[in-house]
């Protein structure tokens, strides 16, 4: 075993995390749920979602026969939603290729939607004991500052760099507590901003740390400015309840309830006619707001549409008409959440 898996495994014994609620079970079910929620998501954060998934769908078959509008519901204020249509989508694909039974290797399990390379090796690992190494943003960092790793690690050679170190460091025992161990050091002690190198069993070996090069590695995305997108959103109301459509299943929010929208650069009042004819209207504008994405910002300029009965709307662009009450309920975008006054 390497000197560096020797050290995180002693580490872990007295600093590790080791009662996190997908922790202390092999069921490949809640492994592969805890896995897809903690992509982009602090562990914090998703605690309370996973409890709340769980209550609603406690089992594979249970997600795979769950209505997506549920799945997503659940999901919402998540972010990321694709990982929700993907999980939908993977459970199904168990359900119908492999019998229920969540495959074994890393490999069959890379196959699976909305899985890749590092995720099923995780999972392998931790639910079926697997030798397979991972590498997500905690180990990324971890490798790149104790072996001195140059170059922005999401680049292909740098990252292809980091795949083979993280293969060969791998201990023949222990994987699981080796697995766990580099999740808990990255995400705990050589974190982003101010490592706790005080802290850390890697210091006398960390490149970075003997050099003075935490704040240097792993070295940083070239930067680039995100481009700004607009766009107009119709709450379409009666005072009482609004006209929610529901998004392509592909995109930002896919396959969430969300407000109709149309294109900057239009009246209101055109659009207005395109969606519904001569209905009378009241039309005025509501206060902006911008949404920031990981690749971009969008402007959104909301516009309020009062009409004296709603019901008829319901027919429009497969629209579901709701009471504000309701609305609260559904598994809205955060910026739609906004527009309607709940957040």
């Amino acid at each position: 075993m390497s000197d560096f898996a020797d050290r995180l495994i002693a580490w872990h014994a007295h600093s590790g995390r080791h009662d996190l609620p997908w922790q202390n079970t092999t069921d490949p079910y809640r492994i592969w749920l805890s896995e897809i929620m903690l992509q982009q998501t602090q562990v914090d954060t998703v605690i309370p979602y996973y409890a709340r998934f769980l209550a609603r769908c406690p089992t594979l078959a249970s997600l795979a026969d769950a209505p997506a509008d549920d799945v997503m519901a659940l999901w919402a204020g998540l972010g990321y939603y694709a990982r929700a249509r993907n999980l939908h989508a993977c459970a199904k694909q168990v359900m119908s290729e492999f019998g229920g039974e969540f495959p074994q290797t890393p490999e069959q399990i890379a196959t699976l939607p909305g899985i890749g390379r590092s995720t099923a090796a995780a999972i392998a690992a931790f639910a079926f004991g697997q030798r397979a190494a991972i590498l997500d943003g905690n180990v990324k960092r971890v490798l790149c500052r104790v072996f001195g790793v140059e170059g922005f690690p999401g680049s292909v050679p740098v990252e292809r760099k980091l795949w083979d170190l993280a293969e060969d460091l791998l201990p023949k025992k222990n994987i699981q507590t080796y697995i766990q161990a580099q999740m808990d050091l990255g995400a705990t002690v050589c974190v982003r901003g101010t490592p706790k190198c005080e802290r850390c069993p890697m210091a006398e070996i960390c490149v970075a740390y003997q050099t003075g090069r935490t704040g240097q590695l792993p070295e940083a995305r070239p930067r680039k400015k995100p481009p700004v997108r607009s766009t107009q959103m119709a709450v379409v109301t009666d005072g009482e309840q609004v006209l929610l459509v529901q998004r392509p299943p592909k995109g930002i929010w896919g396959g969430l309830l969300s407000l109709p929208e149309f294109e900057s650069g239009m009246a209101p009042e055109d659009w207005w006619q395109a969606f519904a004819g001569d209905v009378a209207v009241t039309v005025s504008a509501l206060p902006q707001l911008r949404h920031t994405f990981t690749h971009y910002v969008l402007d959104i300029s909301p516009v309020r549409f009062e009409v004296g009965d709603l019901g008829p709307m319901e027919s429009l662009e497969a629209g579901r008409v709701v009471t504000f009450g309701e609305a609260q309920e559904l598994g809205l975008p955060k910026p739609v959440s906004r527009i309607l006054g709940f957040g």
